[in-house]
């Protein structure tokens, strides 16, 4: 079983991190808070350099959750369609987008 960190050994070691590279960047390109969320989801299952060829037209359209509903579940799969045109695997944008909305501007 993997030891577990203080709570001192946890702030010494993102201390470092900070030191060394004070801002810290991804491969995923992204807009705002909630098209990083999607992008992370799709990256689980595919390479980043695929989900930022399969996001860039979605996220020029739906950078919000209200924007990706209104897509509408067809537009939003043929949208991230990957590279080839395989469909990236994974969940379904539009139903985090409908739980989501309940809480936007909450």
């Amino acid at each position: 079983m993997p030891r577990q960190l203080t709570k001192v050994q946890i702030e010494q070691f993102f201390a470092t991190m900070q030191k060394h590279d004070p801002e810290p960047t991804g491969e995923l390109d992204y807009v705002n808070a909630y098209t990083l969320l999607v992008a992370v989801v799709l990256s689980a299952q595919a390479t980043d350099v695929g989900v930022n060829k399969a996001t860039k037209e979605l996220f020029r359209l739906a950078d919000t959750p209200e924007k990706m509903v209104a897509l509408g579940e067809g537009r939003v799969r043929m949208l991230r369609r990957g590279v080839h045109g395989q469909r990236l695997p994974g969940p379904r944008q539009h139903e985090p987008s409908e739980s989501s909305q309940s809480s936007v501007g909450t």
